[in-house]
C-alpha cells in the first residue's frame, strides 16, 4: 500500500519497504498508546510482500492491571494477522530513578526478543512531541549540542538490530487522529502525566511553553541543527585525533597524544577529540562538566605552559608532561582511606553536582550496552507509545 496522501501510511512505508529488501523481520513496539497502536495497525496496512511482521508489549509490571494490557494488544494484533509476545520486566524494581530503569529494561527486552525471533528492525511510535520533550529535558540538564540533538530517526540497537523510529517527524495529533478516524481504541498510561516524575511535570507546562513560543515544532527544528552541528564537530574531532595520536608504546593498552597539536584545536574540538581518546583508552561514560573541567580548566592550560599533570576521571589517570604528550592509562587502585590519593585533581571531576550531562557519543537515547559504545544512557519519552 503507497499510503499516498496519509502521512503515517507515508512515513512507515519507506522503512517495511528497507526491511522487506534486506529480508528482515521487522519487530513493533506496541504499548496500546495510540502511538503505537497507530505504528501497529498501519503496519499492517502498509506491510509489502515479504515484510515478516512480529509485535511486543513490555509489561513492566508496575501498575495493576499492565499485564491485561499488554494481552488486550496481543488480542488486537492477532485479528490483524500478527503474532505477538509479552515481555515482562521481571525482578526487584528500584526505589529511585523508576522511569529511567524501566526504559533500560524495555530496550533489553525488545532487543533480546528481536534477536530470539530474528528480527533486524526494531520501530517504536516516537513521534516529534517526544522529541520535543526529549531537548527539553536534556536542555534542563545542561546537555551540549548532543544531547540537544535528541533521539535520532535510526541507530544500533544491539549487534545487528537497529532500532527506528518512523514518526518522529510527526506530532502527535496526526496519530491521535489517524487512529479515532479509523475507530482504533488505545490505551493511556496514567504515569506519563504523572507528577512525580519530571516528564509528567513537564507535560503539565506545556501549554505556558508554547505561549512563550517554545513550541514542539521549534524544539524538534533545534533538534535537527544541533545534530547537524554535532556531526560536523564529530567529524573534526576524529580527523584531530587521527593527527595527533602519537604511536603506541610497549606492550601496554596507553593511549597518548600530542598536546602541543591538541593546543592548536578550537576548544569545541579539543574537547570532542579528548573525549574520543578517552573512549579509546575504555572510559566509562562521563559527564559534560567534569570533561569540561579536565580539558578546559586543567589539561590545555597545563599544555600550554609545558606543565605536568595528573588528573583521573572516568576509571582513567589522564597524564601530561613537559614534553607535552599527554596520556590516557588505567587508574590506579585507590588506597586505602587513611592513605593519601595518587593523582587528587580537581574535586569537581569526581564531583556529583546538578543533574548529567553527556557529550559525543556518549549522549544519545538508548540503555548502556557494552557493545555498542553509542547507545549510552540519556532521557527517552516515557512508557506509553
Amino acid at each position: 500500500m503507497s499510503g499516498s496522501g496519509d502521512p503515517v501510511l507515508g512515513a512507515l512505508g519507506p522503512w517495511l519497504d528497507r526491511s522487506a529488501r534486506d529480508g528482515q523481520r521487522v519487530l513493533l513496539a506496541v504499548s496500546g498508546g495510540p502511538d503505537s497502536s497507530a505504528l501497529m495497525h498501519a503496519a499492517a496496512l502498509a506491510a509489502c510482500p515479504g515484510a515478516s511482521l512480529r509485535v511486543a508489549t513490555v509489561d513492566h509490571g508496575l501498575r495493576s492491571g499492565s499485564r491485561a494490557e499488554a494481552e488486550g494488544v496481543g488480542r488486537t494484533a492477532a485479528r490483524l494477522g500478527l503474532p505477538h509476545a509479552v515481555l515482562s520486566w521481571a525482578g526487584e524494581k528500584p526505589g529511585g530513578g523508576l522511569q529511567d530503569a524501566a526504559r533500560t529494561a524495555r530496550y533489553a527486552l525488545l532487543a533480546a526478543h528481536a534477536e530470539a525471533i530474528g528480527a533486524g528492525l526494531v520501530l517504536t511510535g516516537h513521534t516529534r512531541d517526544d522529541q520535543a520533550e526529549t531537548v527539553l529535558m536534556r536542555l534542563s540538564a545542561g546537555s551540549g549540542t548532543a544531547g540537544l540533538a535528541g533521539m535520532r530517526a535510526e541507530r544500533v540497537l544491539a549487534p545487528g538490530i537497529r532500532l527506528g523510529r518512523p514518526f518522529l517527524q510527526l506530532p502527535k495529533a496526526n496519530l491521535v487522529e489517524w487512529c479515532a478516524a479509523r475507530g482504533i481504541a488505545t490505551l493511556r498510561d496514567p504515569s506519563n502525566a504523572d507528577p512525580r516524575f519530571a516528564r509528567g511535570r513537564l507535560r503539565a507546562a506545556w501549554p505556558i511553553l508554547e505561549r512563550e513560543g517554545l513550541t514542539a515544532a521549534r524544539l524538534a527544528r533545534l533538534a535537527e541543527r544541533a545534530a547537524r552541528d554535532e556531526a560536523a564537530l564529530t567529524r573534526a574531532a576524529e580527523e584531530a585525533l587521527a593527527a595527533v595520536l602519537l604511536p603506541a608504546v610497549g606492550r601496554g593498552a596507553v593511549v597518548r597524544l600530542d598536546g602541543a597539536g591538541l593546543t592548536t584545536l578550537p576548544e569545541a574540538v579539543a574537547l570532542r577529540c579528548v573525549a574520543l581518546a578517552l573512549s579509546r583508552a575504555g572510559a566509562a561514560p562521563r559527564r559534560l562538566e567534569r570533561l569540561e573541567a579536565l580539558v578546559l580548566e586543567s589539561l590545555l592550560p597545563a599544555l600550554r605552559r609545558r606543565a605536568a599533570i595528573r588528573r583521573t576521571l572516568a576509571g582513567l589517570l589522564i597524564a601530561s608532561d613537559a614534553s607535552a604528550t599527554v596520556s590516557f592509562a588505567p587508574a590506579p587502585p585507590r588506597r586505602h582511606p587513611a592513605g593519601v590519593a595518587l593523582a587528587a585533581g580537581d574535586p569537581r571531576l569526581l564531583g556529583k553536582e546538578g543533574p548529567p550531562a553527556y557529550i559525543g557519543d556518549v549522549c544519545t537515547d538508548g540503555p548502556a550496552e557494552p557493545f555498542d559504545a553509542s547507545i549510552r544512557r540519556s532521557h527517552t519519552p516515557g512508557i506509553d507509545r
